[in-house]
């Protein structure tokens, strides 16, 4: 499996059946965040949320992991940059 196809399967992951079932991958990361700051009792963005995820990815990688968890953190980033480019609205990225 090459850099492509990991990135297909991410696209897959955060454009496709997931996001149908549970709504957009930000929408979904407010309410994470939502839940932790109240939690932890401190400010948890969505942007946090996509971050701290991947960093549960990993270590689970440094546990030993599976190649999904490396696809998992390509979506995670992927969704944080476009966290990033809605909060930063002067950032245009062309396609």
């Amino acid at each position: 499996m090459d850099r492509e196809i990991i990135l297909d399967k991410a696209k897959e992951c955060v454009c496709g059946q997931r996001e149908q079932d549970y709504g957009s991958p930000e929408d979904n990361f407010n309410v994470i965040a939502d839940l932790w700051s109240v939690y932890k009792d401190v400010n948890i963005t969505a942007q946090d949320v996509a971050v701290m995820m991947s960093l549960l990815k990993i270590a689970r990688i440094k546990a030993g992991g599976t190649l999904d968890s490396f696809v998992d953190i390509a979506g995670y980033a992927a969704c944080a940059g476009e966290i990033f480019i809605k909060a930063n609205d002067k950032i245009n990225i062309e396609k």
